[in-house]
């Protein structure tokens, strides 16, 4: 593996990945309206050389390049969250900005220089000759994530039958590698009461005084649960509140919340409902506890209807995807720390559900997530399309 070449491939293309990460952010692509960026990768991919592009009926990109065996998939989302309040922005976020080493601009970082960095990894694969009879090298560009972690690889797996032999997450990893993630699930717990007019209160039956009681139990069950050595604790977060009550004088006779739980191994959304179900104030009050469902069309108005849960996954240190990208840091960039993702990927459902390994090295940080001012760097993008292209040749040469 002549890795000296590999760096200085990757470095010459640094300035055609700024272009093409600045062209996917200039176009406002939040989940179920990514088709203007997905148009924008694939004829990048096409420019490039890639020896078969395919968009598939839910809306996401596929870019193949070699044909050997062996699949093995780069995964990048392309739909990004808004852009929130403007004020908190020093820059416009689509049209963002480059200097000597940052690019800013929503999705930057979380996560579109990941697939900047995956379609030129492959490029260069192609460019040095390291394709073989080996090894086909799957790209992806895909949909929808923000809204649902994974629901488009349960598309691609069950519906476009793509199973590939592992898979890279290129979501933002400080420059280290990580080897997993706690799983989430979206929770739902509502009460009901019986509404009256507000003059006369004790005529009715307050449905927010009951998920009153209900919230400070949900808080205090927070500090209460699960801790994994690797992943660390499991936790839970009331994120949305909804009441109905027939005016504003009246008693409410309806309240409900969300609650994102997050999910660390040993726990399972079974018993993450039924600790809810167990709090003493769901108990006294007949609360429905139930897991939301996401159905929501695609932009290509295809709706693939899932539960709001989304497994915990973990690969091991010695699995060969684990150490092929591993060798591949170090033969250009030195030893690296193997950690783990705070936040959710698409590896819920590529390892979570499906089993398909998973091993995620990408550009940009996780802080820069969903944040203002959002930005990543050059020479991620550069360290990554380089290790991406060793990557594929060390795994299949060690396995």
């Amino acid at each position: 593996m002549n890795f000296a070449a590999i760096k200085e491939a990757a470095q010459g293309y640094q300035k055609d990945m700024t272009s093409f990460l600045r062209r996917m952010v200039a176009i406002p692509g939040e989940s179920t309206h990514e088709e203007g960026k997905i148009k924008v990768a694939a004829e990048e991919m096409r420019r490039l050389g890639f020896d078969k592009v395919e968009i598939d009926p839910m809306g996401n990109l596929l870019g193949y390049m070699g044909s050997g065996k062996t699949l093995i998939a780069f995964d990048g989302h392309i739909d990004t969250v808004g852009v929130g309040e403007r004020g908190n922005w020093n820059f416009d976020p689509y049209e963002g900005y480059e200097d000597e080493e940052t690019i800013g601009g929503r999705g930057t970082s979380d996560q579109e220089g990941g697939i900047v960095s995956a379609v030129y990894g492959a490029k260069i694969m192609k460019d040095l000759g390291l394709l073989s009879d080996k090894y086909t090298v799957l790209v992806t560009a895909t949909v929808q994530e923000e809204d649902c972690d994974g629901l488009c690889w349960q598309y691609i797996v069950n519906e476009d039958k793509v199973r590939p032999e592992f898979v890279v997450i290129t979501e933002p990893t400080d420059g280290n590698i990580y080897r997993g993630q706690r799983g989430r699930m979206e929770i739902r717990v509502e009460v009901k009461g019986v509404s009256c007019h507000g003059s006369a209160p004790e005529r009715g039956d307050n449905a927010i005084y009951k998920m009153a009681d209900i919230l400070q139990e949900v808080r205090a069950l927070n500090d209460k649960l699960h801790h994994d050595d690797f992943l660390g604790k499991g936790t839970l977060a009331v994120s949305e509140i909804f009441f109905s009550s027939p005016s504003r004088c009246a008693v409410a006779d309806g309240c409900a919340i969300s609650i994102d739980r997050r999910l660390t191994n040993g726990e399972t959304y079974q018993s993450a409902l039924e600790e809810i179900r167990q709090l003493p104030a769901v108990k006294k009050y007949g609360a429905e506890v139930s897991m939301y469902k996401y159905d929501r069309p695609s932009y290509k108005n295809l709706s693939y209807p899932t539960d709001c849960f989304f497994p915990t996954w973990v690969i091991p240190e010695d699995h060969p995807a684990t150490e092929a990208m591993v060798e591949s840091y170090k033969g250009m960039y030195g030893e690296p720390l193997v950690d783990k993702w705070t936040f959710s990927t698409n590896g819920v459902s590529i390892m979570g559900r499906f089993g398909i390994p998973c091993i995620g090295f990408g550009p940009g940080k996780e802080a820069q997530a969903h944040a203002p001012n959002e930005k990543t760097w050059k020479e991620d993008l550069v360290r990554c399309a380089a290790v991406y292209a060793a990557l594929p040749a060390i795994y299949c040469e060690n396995k």
